[in-house]
């Protein structure tokens, strides 16, 4: 069973976005996923604050990015970011990004995070207490430690 949850935002284009071709340089997009996923914390209750005052941080180890269809400026991008569940110490993130006019897919992409102690920075091995419970609140199942 794939449990997963899904917050959409919309995004406008900015000026500084594009190049002088008005195309949005390919390095935004992934700012695009971090959009969406702030909104996704905003909405989930899984904001990048939650965690430091859990004496965490969530770096980004791994970012993947497809692109389909140029942006432009004076666009809106929708980017719908979905929290996919696994049971190791790690947060998965997929992405599709449309064009909020024409509804065309102009991007797809994921993020893989990774769980630090916010003083040392090292890395958690365990899924932290803080995110079971997290899960537990949106009927996620409990992961299994080693």
């Amino acid at each position: 069973m794939n449990f997963t949850l899904t917050e959409k935002t919309v995004v406008s284009v900015r000026f500084n976005e594009a190049d002088p071709l008005g195309i949005v340089w390919h390095g935004h997009y992934i700012r695009y996923f971090e959009d969406g996923r702030e909104a996704f914390g905003a909405k989930y209750g899984l904001t990048y604050l939650d965690f430091f005052r859990n004496d965490l941080v969530v770096p980004i180890v791994s970012v993947d990015c497809q692109f389909k269809k140029p942006l432009r400026y004076g666009d809106s991008v929708l980017v719908e970011t979905t929290y996919l569940d696994c049971p190791a110490a790690k947060i998965l993130f997929d992405y599709r990004l449309w064009n909020a006019a024409t509804g065309a897919l102009v991007a797809t992409g994921s993020t893989t995070q990774v769980f630090l102690d916010k003083e040392q920075l090292a890395l958690q091995l365990n899924v932290p207490a803080f995110f079971e419970a997290w899960k537990a609140q949106h009927r996620l199942p409990k992961t299994t430690q080693p």
